[in-house]
């Protein structure tokens, strides 16, 4: 059972000597407000702290679960991040450490999954640990479903499961899935971390306290199913719009193991629309020719709804979101680094001219989706 501790709730840092200190913090931001003599009760202020004090608290909680999982006879294995590791490069299609020392996935180019911490427990259990002091959980919860699809797609001899950690005080526990579990600690505060960095005459840190037992594992070193993420990716797109007689493959779409992949990918791409079609009802600008290329995917709402959305890559980097938000159409511009402007990239690449829709064929795929999300309620 994975039960807190009292050193953990009480947030006793008795057992971890000078850790917290020996962590590197992105604090330039903060320290040139401090430097300005912003008031500490500014809202520019207030915010760079409490990302700072977030760091503070994942590097805290880190350190205390180290020394939990090292004396609870349930845990069979604890990944190993930051300084009690020996890795700082991640590599390509399985579990390592980033240049940032956290625990990732990654594909080629670009990270997929961050993780806080990770667990195996005696029963084959694998947790990853969600910690955080923000009070309202919403975003939150939102992000487990895409990390628990993706460790279930490469860990698929475990059963996965969340750890979640957070202060008390905190709303909207009640509503995570039944899969997580939620611990509460007391307030945290890390005031202390930001005294020790602005201290003109820091003290003598006492050595880096390295937890020991065979428990601690290396990320890389646990054994993994194969995926590749733009194969699969591509697999999908391609056997979704392979149906005899339908413009999508419901029955695929729906089946449990392609709505797995849904919650890692959160969109599949089905097809895509000459501009000169939807251009009034996206309201797309003039500079956008008619014959440019509208990407169609089905995303995958919180709340399972299935819905279009619509992507318009003007450049190789320069890629737009075209979504509804209560009726309105919704233009976004995505972060060129992002995976998404890959994604996008990749599968219009591989789209022929067998993948291009008309209206009619938007209406028929529209009904065919809330038909299906009506039929589930």
């Amino acid at each position: 059972m994975l039960d807190i501790s009292k050193s953990i709730k009480t947030l006793d840092d008795s057992d971890i000597a000078d850790n917290l200190l020996h962590y590197d913090y992105n604090v330039k931001h903060l320290l040139s407000l401090l430097a300005k003599g912003i008031d500490k009760d500014d809202p520019l202020f207030l915010s760079s702290y409490r990302s700072f004090e977030g760091e503070v608290f994942e590097n805290f909680v880190y350190e205390k679960l180290l020394r939990y999982a090292q004396q609870n006879d349930d845990v069979d294995k604890f990944i190993l991040k930051g300084f009690h590791q020996n890795r700082y490069k991640a590599h390509a299609n399985t579990l390592s450490i980033s240049e940032k020392q956290q625990i990732v996935y990654r594909t080629k180019s670009r990270e997929i999954s961050e993780f806080d911490a990770m667990l195996i427990t005696k029963d084959k259990e694998l947790y990853f640990v969600e910690m955080t002091l923000v009070k309202s959980v919403l975003k939150l919860r939102k992000r487990l479903r895409k990390k628990k699809a993706l460790l279930e797609i490469i860990f698929p001899d475990y059963e996965i499961k969340s750890l979640i950690i957070l202060n008390e005080g905190a709303t909207g526990a009640k509503q995570f899935p039944d899969y997580c579990k939620v611990w509460f600690t007391q307030e945290f505060s890390a005031r202390n971390v930001l005294d020790y960095i602005i201290d003109k005459h820091p003290k003598k840190l006492l050595p880096k306290n390295k937890v020991q037992s065979p428990k601690m594992i290396e990320a890389h070193t646990l054994k993994l199913h194969p995926f590749r993420y733009y194969n699969t990716m591509s697999w999908i797109t391609k056997t979704i719009r392979n149906h005899k007689k339908h413009i999508l493959d419901m029955n695929f779409l729906m089946s449990s193991n392609i709505q797995r992949y849904h919650d890692l990918y959160n969109k599949f791409y089905i097809g895509y629309i000459d501009a000169s079609e939807v251009r009034d009802e996206l309201n797309l600008e003039e500079k956008c020719s008619d014959e440019q290329r509208v990407v169609i995917a089905i995303e995958k709402k919180h709340s399972d709804e299935i819905v279009l959305t619509y992507y318009i890559q003007l450049t190789r980097k320069n890629l737009y979101l075209f979504s509804y938000e209560d009726g309105k159409v919704s233009r976004e511009k995505k972060d060129p680094y992002g995976i998404t402007v890959t994604e996008v990239y990749h599968i219009s690449k591989m789209m022929d001219d067998k993948y291009r829709l008309n209206n009619s064929n938007i209406k028929t795929i529209k009904k065919l989706l809330r038909e299906r999300f009506e039929r589930k309620d």
